[in-house]
């Protein structure tokens, strides 16, 4: 593989808490919180790709990279692919990394896990996936469980997404975490994808890959990112760097 490229796909329009990239969070933006997280992962170039020129203004005075993309995208994984177009026009990265600009707190190491099974040619897009340990999230649909057949310690070949409680019986269930590393060939092929039929009845887009053939992979991570989407997680976030700060 040759260097990776991380972007983080970010806009303004949120439902419920607008203006969410540009959150305070211990003093600094929650977008630049996320990429000094890719970038302490070490694995290439980092760049945020937004609608925003607030956001874009945000990165940049950090000292971060931004890349302007439509405001027209109907998910995250079409802006990295326009942002990668614009930025490496010449092919030169051939994994991209799509980190979610609600991470703050994203661990760097587990960025850098994401990449591993593409050392595999068979393997289209890599994920993560952590143990569910608390038992309400186990039916709580709003927790997206990934069914895989097991490959080595720690990783898996993933065959299903659902919101549903999966696989039925005892063992161990896994908590997917949107976070994908593309082959770059792969990325191009997911977006020129019409949404499929159990992407549109599971609101998963994931399964759009799967549905047209294409292998993902999913690596263990210690434990699920928190997710900002509320301004409890807000405050939540809010707590958790502050306590590393003062750790």
């Amino acid at each position: 593989m040759s260097d990776p490229l991380v972007l983080i796909p970010a806009r303004l329009a949120a439902m419920r808490l607008p203006n969410k990239p540009l959150a305070d969070i211990a003093g600094e933006p929650m977008i630049v919180h996320v990429w000094r997280r890719a970038m302490e992962a070490g694995i290439g170039p980092v760049a945020v790709a937004t609608d925003a020129p607030e956001i874009a203004e945000a990165v940049v005075k950090a000292g971060g990279q931004a890349v302007m993309t439509r405001a027209d995208h109907a998910s995250g994984s079409d802006r990295i692919f326009e942002a990668v177009e614009k930025l490496d026009p010449e092919g030169r990265h051939d994994v991209i990394v799509n980190v979610q600009g609600d991470l703050p707190t994203v661990d760097p190491r587990a960025i850098a896990a994401s990449i591993t099974p593409l050392s595999d040619p068979q393997v289209d897009l890599a994920t993560l996936v952590a143990v569910i340990g608390r038992e309400e999230e186990k039916t709580n649909p709003n927790v997206v469980k990934m069914v895989g057949s097991h490959i080595s310690p720690g990783r898996f070949r993933a065959l299903y997404f659902t919101r549903a409680t999966a696989p039925y019986g005892d063992g161990p269930l896994y908590h997917h975490i949107g976070l994908y590393a593309y082959r770059r060939r792969a990325l191009q092929r997911f977006v020129g994808l019409q949404p499929s039929p159990l992407e549109l009845r599971e609101k998963l887009e994931q399964l759009r890959a799967l549905e047209a053939g294409m292998r993902i992979d999913a690596v263990v991570v210690d434990d699920v990112p928190l997710g900002v989407d509320t301004p409890h997680d807000l405050e939540r976030a809010r707590d958790m760097i502050a306590a590393r700060r003062t750790a």
